[in-house]
């Protein structure tokens, strides 16, 4: 399955791309050109460190690209009919009876710690669609599932100041 993103993620990865070209890339050259002057390079930790850094950007700059080339646009609100793409929704864990308040994202802009949950995880699968007072079944696993009771969710927006996830 291809992976869904927004304008706004488009945007952020273009952004990122455009530093990780214009602005690391050149540092980084650089930084491994100095550190290899330092000498016998088996012993050189800063050399080595500096073209690990220099990897690790150059391999980010290909997953963002292989992401714009393999990924498919979705709109917000794009739903018409019950919770949506970063609808805010409120529900009751009746396996904790905690009250939980999440907003649904993209993927590429989880962030569970911060209640921001990808619409492609089990809960979010579980309650794209659904509306207030629906009782819904959340299977993580074959032999490990939990109800939770929406209770309210209100109709949001692509927020741009959330970032992407860094992997």
């Amino acid at each position: 399955m291809r992976q869904e993103i927004t304008e706004v993620d488009i945007k952020k990865i273009n952004e990122e791309l455009a530093h990780r070209k214009n602005v690391l890339r050149p540092q980084l050259h650089e930084e491994v050109k100095r550190t290899r002057e330092y000498g016998d390079l088996s012993e050189n930790d800063e050399y080595r460190c500096a073209k690990r850094e220099r990897n690790r950007n150059e391999s980010r700059i290909r997953y963002l690209e292989r992401l714009l080339l393999s990924s498919v646009v979705v709109k917000a609100g794009a739903h018409k009919k019950g919770i949506g793409l970063f609808d805010v929704v409120e529900f009751l864990n009746e396996r904790t009876g905690t009250v939980k308040r999440i907003q649904l994202v993209t993927s590429l802009r989880q962030d569970a710690l911060r209640g921001f949950i990808s619409k492609e995880s089990p809960l979010g699968r579980a309650l794209i669609g659904r509306e207030v007072g629906d009782r819904v079944c959340v299977e993580i696993a074959p032999d490990n599932r939990y109800f939770v009771t929406i209770q309210s969710y209100e109709q949001g927006e692509d927020n741009e100041e959330l970032p992407i996830s860094s992997y």
